[in-house]
């Protein structure tokens, strides 16, 4: 049976200021990369994908293998790369190309996403590895 987590005040100020960051973060690409409608959500896609990545990278390299305080784990995984990529982006970009009929659009980035997420997570992984073992 595991133990509940301890509330913990420097972790929640964590998650505030990563979430500041990666909310500003994710902003600014879909600012400076504009989806025409109706259009493909390349930045949503790409948000997602490079998130997956970095927190697996994360996972594997640092929170795996050290002692990492929880503070730093909090404010960049849950905080920074949770504001960063969001589920909420993908399911309205998936119900936007539902409600205007464009299905293959809509396959194409459903897949596509759990595709490369999963790539994406796999890669992290296996440089982590890679770099851990030599």
């Amino acid at each position: 049976m595991t133990t509940p987590p301890q509330f913990r005040g420097a972790d929640l100020f964590a998650v505030v200021v990563g979430g500041l960051i990666g909310t500003g973060l994710r902003y600014g690409i879909d600012v400076a990369v504009p989806v025409a409608d109706p259009g493909f959500p390349w930045p949503t896609l790409l948000i997602n994908v490079v998130g997956s990545f970095v927190l697996a990278l994360l996972t594997a390299t640092l929170w795996l293998r050290s002692s990492t305080p929880s503070w730093v784990k909090a404010g960049v995984g849950t905080g920074l790369m949770g504001a960063f990529t969001t589920f909420s982006a993908f399911a309205v970009s998936l119900f936007s190309e539902a409600t205007e009929g464009r299905w293959m659009t809509l396959v194409l980035y459903l897949l596509g996403s759990l595709v490369l997420g999963f790539a994406a997570t796999v890669l992290a992984f296996r440089l982590a590895k890679r770099g851990v073992t030599r």
